[in-house]
């Protein structure tokens, strides 16, 4: 009884003497969280199984890790069926807050973390951190960490103390910390209790997510440095996902539940239903159907049976690689088929859209890309520009023109695309007429308006 006491005592004063006192902490937390920034963002995010998108904003931890404006962030800003986009980073510099523009650089593989590099820095000294190449962590190690509070609390910087609940070895080392992490400590700086910094908080990616590689999805972890130190000292190119080399093939589906699979009379081993079909696209070229259950494609088996599975397909897709003939087995009534197609680069998403002011007019005009035909409902010969903004008080306003128009035709010109609307434009500069009739489709209803441009002298 006494022996069982005495362990717990020294257990007891171990933890006391391992603790960061609170002059340690106010230190560490002058010292790092100058360099400790807040990440916006915008995001589209595509539902898998309708492919309409929907646009919101976000925000996330920042950590600069170089003098030249390189940041580490949370691998949750990218993540399968959502585009980020429009990285805006803000920090302190010597008691100012100042607000610069970010790219972001080609996400790691093995690693849930995003560098984006800062633009238009040009002198400017920059707070950063540096790391320690050896961790000196065990299980019950005292860690601190620095994040960012919410909203409401202004963002403002903070610090808070946990321990390394549990090491796992396999298959690389991964250190658990004992309690849950608020998300603005997410990606922060982790300093062990030698007072270096060692790593930062992360989180691996669930299979559906994307991640397959990794392996301990769920659990806050502490990323240390070896496993993103060759990003930092080798940065990675500018993220070219949204690239024409994306692979694309041109469905929107859904996974074969057990209930379907029933009503259909099919084995209850899942697969992928086609929703919907873009024409032109390869799978409308290759003959796939709405109803068609996809079973293979390009050699691997299709086991979906939930709504998570979608963006793994997704993911087989676009890796492929574009201009890859791939063979797609198929159910078409419940008996196989097999077809073949090419992929092609994936076409342009609406946040990639080019877009046009009209100042006279008073109206911003884009063109009209796959994904918003599918999420507005236009139909495939329905061509033009899409209405994006109208400005409060202009010529298109008081005309009734609004947004989510699509603009077919000015006098009597057709427009196919936005470069027949700039075109159009320009010539009409020249002349400058009063009034301008514009061809226009509502809805299912097509009818003119007339539009009094305020020229410029």
């Amino acid at each position: 009884m006494n022996s069982c006491g005495l362990s717990i005592i020294s257990f007891i004063l171990l933890s006391v003497l391992n603790s960061f006192t609170s002059s340690q902490l106010e230190y560490i937390y002058k010292k790092i969280s100058p360099a400790v920034t807040l990440v916006q963002y915008t995001s589209e995010v595509t539902n898998q199984i309708t492919g309409t998108v929907s646009r919101k904003d976000g925000v996330a931890l920042g950590l600069l890790v170089s003098p030249n404006g390189l940041v580490l962030t949370p691998g949750y800003v990218e993540v399968e069926g959502v585009e980020s986009f429009n990285f805006r980073v803000r920090l302190f510099i010597e008691g100012e807050e100042k607000e610069y523009s970010a790219i972001k650089l080609k996400k790691p593989d093995d690693v849930n973390v995003v560098l984006l590099k800062l633009q238009d820095i040009g002198g400017t000294q920059l707070p950063f951190v540096e790391f320690h190449d050896t961790p000196n962590l065990k299980v019950g190690s005292e860690i601190a960490m620095i994040g960012i509070l919410g909203e409401t609390l202004d963002y403002v910087r903070a610090i808070t103390v946990a321990r390394v609940g549990a090491i796992i070895g396999k298959p690389r080392v991964t250190y658990c910390i004992d309690e849950n992490v608020r998300l603005g400590f997410v990606g922060g700086p982790v300093v062990n209790g030698d007072g270096n910094i060692v790593g930062v908080v992360g989180f691996d990616l669930s299979k559906a997510e994307g991640g397959e590689i990794y392996t301990r999805s769920g659990h806050p972890l502490i990323y240390q440095y070896a496993l993103f130190k060759k990003y930092i000292s080798s940065p990675p190119g500018v993220d070219e996902s949204g690239g024409e080399q994306e692979a694309w093939l041109g469905v929107i589906t859904q996974p074969l539940t057990d209930d379907f699979a029933e009503y259909w009379n099919l084995p209850k081993d899942g697969g992928l239903i086609v929703a919907t079909v873009v024409n032109p696209s390869p799978a409308s070229e290759c003959g796939l159907k709405v109803g068609d259950v996809i079973k293979k494609f390009n050699g691997v088996t299709i086991n979906a049976k939930y709504d998570r599975d979608v963006s793994s397909f997704t993911k087989l897709v676009r890796e492929a690689g574009s201009g890859k003939r791939v063979e797609i087995e198929i159910l078409r009534g419940g008996m196989p088929m097999t077809l073949y197609t090419t992929l092609q680069p994936r076409p342009k998403r609406s946040y990639e859209a080019e877009e046009f002011e009209w100042v006279a007019g008073g109206v911003t005009v884009r063109e009209i890309t796959p994904d918003m035909r599918i999420s507005l409902g236009i139909d495939e010969n329905v061509s033009g520009v899409i209405v994006y903004r109208v400005k409060s008080g202009s010529p298109a306003q008081l005309a009734k023109i609004s947004r989510g128009m699509i603009i077919q035709a000015i006098g009597n010109r057709p427009i196919k695309n936005i470069g027949d609307f700039k075109d159009i434009i320009n010539e009409l500069s020249g002349v400058k007429p009063k009034e301008i009739p514009i061809f226009i489709r509502v809805g299912n209803i097509s009818g003119f308006f007339r539009i009094q441009p305020i020229w410029e002298d």
